[in-house]
């Protein structure tokens, strides 16, 4: 769908900081998929966390994105996504060896334009929730840097400046400003 933006790319970059100032600006959000269900597994004593059980909590962000596509497409206007179903297609076929990243981001598209936070080492902060290292985060950025062009995407790797100018920065290229 083209009004759906992918925001992507190496986390602790500074991706749910920019859909913060999105939000702010009058755009409909989604948060990450990951971080809702590592906040659910954490508070339940569930094992689907990508350091317990990388394909359940694989699995279920697949789901919990195709759920939120669905309940995005209510919303008018753009709508941003932190992250998403072709970073959790993607992150399957890594781990799996299944072909979801070819079959899931055929079914369901996003706007071409694809947003990526690069490493940005000085940022980077692990969490209750984040508890992977940053050479694991800049794995995962080196894989959907390759997948998404592969889907026909045009990535933009968002500079390291502050969050309004990187928001400018998104409404430049989406034609928003």
């Amino acid at each position: 769908m083209d009004r759906f933006v992918i925001l992507s790319g190496c986390s602790g970059g500074g991706k749910s900081t920019l859909l913060e100032a999105l939000r702010l600006h009058g755009h409909h959000v989604v948060e990450e998929p990951g971080r809702r269900i590592v906040m659910e597994e954490l508070n339940s004593g569930g094992s689907a966390l990508p350091w317990m059980d990388t394909a359940a909590f694989v699995r279920w962000a697949v789901d919990m994105s195709l759920a939120d596509r669905e309940a995005a497409a209510a919303f008018p206007g753009i709508v941003f996504f932190d992250r998403g179903l072709i970073d959790a297609a993607s992150a399957l076929e890594h781990l799996t060896g299944e072909p979801a990243l070819m079959s899931y981001g055929q079914l369901h598209g996003y706007n071409k334009h694809v947003f990526l936070t690069p490493p940005w080492p000085e940022i980077y902060v692990g969490d209750r929730e984040r508890r992977h290292d940053l050479s694991e985060a800049i794995a995962e950025y080196e894989r959907l840097g390759v997948d998404y062009p592969a889907l026909g995407y045009e990535i933009h790797i968002l500079p390291k400046v502050g969050v309004a100018d990187r928001a400018d920065f998104v409404h430049s290229i989406l034609g928003l400003s």
